[in-house]
């Protein structure tokens, strides 16, 4: 009863009588107006209109304190569609700009304004649904996401690898979008996936397309078409700025960003981060989806046995560089400054730059590896790669920076042995033995050798012999001593062999 006694029901009721007299009663105008009591404009409508219309502003309302602003709001609203999609002007911050050119009005009258004009000018695109057959298409995407590693603030680069089937999607975090990285996150991808879709489309991102020509054709970059050869799949590449053509991908970053990102991830290193993500992304394999009846796990399994075979070995995501060292037997990447031994000081070297490790080879051989470094300016040293240079000249000690950066972290008991050496060995005899003693490392593992340095000065051995020794009584040879032949000397057959007489020990008794 109380929604019959509202205003638009009334109405409604209104127009029903009056239909009802104009149709059936074959009522004039002018009567139902003399018997009804209905205006004639009135009359006119429900003849037209079984029901009232909505009210349509046919002028625009006087508007005497935002009116005068209205353009300009409209030409900051071209402004910002110009602008870089995240440095758009909000509301709040054209209200801001009025208010600096004399605006007095409210904030709200201003969003109310951009709200409809925005939505006045945004047009609704339609797509087509679309179906994908198991083991054919995959998607590739690069996204961003605040992450905190090491304790410090940064932007991760996303990586994200999706297959169309079953859903399944691989996510993981660079500090950068070389192609290097973009190598990586296939590799990584394919094992996760347990195999290679046929058919891979992209964005057209330079680390793939060196050209975009007309139509859908791609001038590819020579070393994305290795590495495609490699695993056999095709790319395809979206129409530019229809980054809808690959939805889902898109799609997969919003959602990687909100449930695998947030709230933000901390870790001590991007192996750590990485490790996360591909749990996050494990666990995300048992939710359904719309239209499915079975979870996107038994649609993966469906489809994993129609992926291409993954080969044998991993392609090398990596960037080569021919370097040769600095005087100071060094190279160069990124403004960033890698040792090398010194024994490869005059070499020319060939550098392999990987996402988060940094190998330097001689011919084919591995001759010094560190982890990328992701500053500038910094400087990764081994100090094992200076130890010829130092036995030469051991009076650099206190001040060579391969020493003063590994003593800032090797064990407090090396501080301790040092000491005793010195004491003991004075004039520079202690440090040239403490240098035989850290030159150790190269055989044997840190904690071995610091085991072995506390065994030592327990044993009051504390020198390189004692050291040593503890390092092979740890490590026993289990080789036999060879057996001598003594076929060609029937002499020497029965030495070792005769028994003993003790009465010869008395003779030298008897002789002192």
């Amino acid at each position: 009863m109380e929604l019959e006694e509202t205003g638009v029901m009334k109405k409604v009721d209104d127009y029903e009588t009056i239909r009802g007299a104009y149709f059936v009663e074959k009522l004039s105008i002018r009567a139902i107006h003399r018997e009804l009591g209905f205006s004639r404009e009135t009359i006119r409508k429900a003849i037209v209109h079984p029901a009232p219309q909505p009210y349509r502003l046919i002028q625009p309302r006087p508007a005497p304190v935002l009116g005068p602003y209205l353009n300009r709001i409209n030409e900051l609203l071209d402004e910002s569609d110009r602008q870089r999609r995240k440095q758009r002007y909000t509301a709040h911050k054209i209200y801001e700009i009025l208010c600096q050119e004399g605006y007095q009005g409210s904030e709200g009258s201003v969003h109310n304004y951009v709200s409809r004009k925005r939505r006045q000018r945004k047009q609704r695109d339609t797509y087509l649904p679309l179906e994908f057959d198991p083991g054919e298409d995959g998607q590739v995407d690069w996204g961003e996401a605040e992450v905190e590693i090491g304790g410090r603030c940064e932007i991760a680069q996303i990586f994200i690898l999706r297959l169309n089937y079953s859903k399944v999607r691989f996510v993981m975090a660079f500090p950068f979008q070389k192609q290097e990285a973009f190598f990586e996150g296939h590799i990584q991808g394919f094992h996760f996936l347990g195999g290679v879709p046929k058919r891979i489309a992209y964005d057209n991102l330079k680390t793939a397309v060196y050209r975009v020509l007309t139509g859908r054709n791609r001038q590819e970059q020579t070393t994305f078409k290795t590495f495609r050869s490699y695993y056999l799949f095709e790319s395809q590449y979206c129409t530019p700025g229809q980054a809808h053509e690959k939805g889902g991908v898109e799609n997969d970053v919003g959602y990687a960003q909100r449930n695998f990102m947030a709230p933000i991830l901390q870790a001590n290193s991007y192996p750590e981060l990485n490790a996360m993500l591909q749990k996050a992304c494990r666990e995300n394999i048992n939710r359904h989806i719309r239209g499915k009846q079975a979870p996107v796990a038994v649609l993966w399994e469906e489809e994993r046995r129609l992926l291409l075979p993954l080969p044998t070995r991993d392609y090398p995501a990596c960037v080569t560089y021919v370097v040769r060292p600095n005087a100071y037997s060094q190279v160069t990447l990124d403004t960033n400054r890698y040792s090398v031994p010194v024994s490869h000081r005059n070499s020319q070297l060939v550098m392999q730059a990987y996402p988060f490790t940094v190998r330097i080879l001689d011919q084919q051989q591995v001759v010094a590896e560190h982890p990328r470094c992701f500053g500038r300016e910094q400087d990764l040293i081994e100090p094992l790669h200076y130890w010829p240079l130092l036995e030469q000249r051991p009076g650099a000690f206190e001040h060579a920076i391969p020493v003063r950066r590994w003593r800032e972290t090797w064990p407090k008991i090396y501080d301790q042995l040092l000491g005793e050496l010195r004491q003991r060995f004075p004039e520079g005899r202690g440090v040239r033995e403490f240098i035989a003693i850290l030159k150790l490392h190269q055989q044997y593992s840190g904690e071995e050798v610091e085991w072995a340095v506390e065994t030592a000065l327990t044993l009051g051995a504390a020198h390189l012999d004692g050291v040593c020794l503890c390092l092979r009584q740890r490590h026993p040879s289990e080789e036999l001593p060879i057996s001598l032949d003594m076929g060609n000397h029937p002499s020497l057959a029965e030495l070792g062999q005769q028994p003993v007489n003790l009465h010869q020990y008395n003779a030298l008794l008897d002789r002192r």
